[in-house]
C-alpha cells in the first residue's frame, strides 16, 4: 500500500477527557476528509498520545494540495480547541525508556550536557511522509539526526 502520511508533535499531554475530545474530532475530520469532493481512503493515529500521525491510501486517491490544506487548517483548529502547539517544527519528540518526551530544539545541548540524553537517544523524525518509513527510519540515534550538531557543542 503507498501510504501517504503526514506527523505532529503535541507540545504538551491531554488529560483523559481532552484525548478522548481529540481522537473523536480527528476520527470525524478523517471520515470526511475529501480531495476533489472525492473521499480519501484516510486514518490517524495517537502514537503514545503524543505524536500525531494522519495516513492516506494513495492507491485510491491522492491527497491534494486543497485536502492538504483543509489538514492544516483542521491542526490549526486543534491547537486552538486544545491550548497547545502542532505545527512547531522546533518541537522534538524522543524516548526515555518506554515514553516519548518532547522538548524545544533549543533544550537539546542543554539536555546532552546533564546527561538526560545522549548520541544514541531515539529521536522521532517527524519529516518522513510514507507510512513503509515508519518501521525503519522514524526513530533514529540523535548522532544521525539534524541534531547532532549539539554533540559536543
Amino acid at each position: 500500500m503507498n501510504e501517504r502520511i503526514w506527523i505532529y508533535t503535541l507540545s504538551k499531554e491531554l488529560t483523559a477527557d481532552q484525548l478522548i475530545d481529540f481522537k473523536n474530532r480527528c476520527q470525524n475530520f478523517v471520515s470526511g476528509w475529501t480531495a476533489h469532493d472525492a473521499s480519501l481512503d484516510a486514518s490517524f493515529e495517537l502514537y503514545q498520545n503524543r505524536l500525531l500521525i494522519f495516513k492516506v491510501n494513495e492507491d485510491k486517491y491522492n491527497a491534494s494540495g486543497c485536502s492538504i490544506d483543509k489538514q492544516v487548517r483542521f491542526v490549526k483548529e486543534m491547537e486552538q480547541v486544545f491550548s497547545l502547539e502542532l505545527l512547531n517544527r522546533f518541537l522534538v519528540a524522543y524516548e526515555d525508556n518506554s515514553t516519548i518526551e518532547v522538548v524545544k530544539q533549543s533544550q537539546i545541548g542543554e539536555l546532552l550536557s546533564s546527561g538526560k540524553i545522549n548520541e544514541d537517544t531515539l529521536i522521532f523524525n517527524n519529516t518522513i511522509s510514507q507510512s513503509s518509513d515508519l518501521v525503519n527510519n522514524w526513530k533514529q540515534p540523535l548522532q544521525k539526526t539534524w541534531l547532532a550538531k549539539y554533540i559536543n557543542a
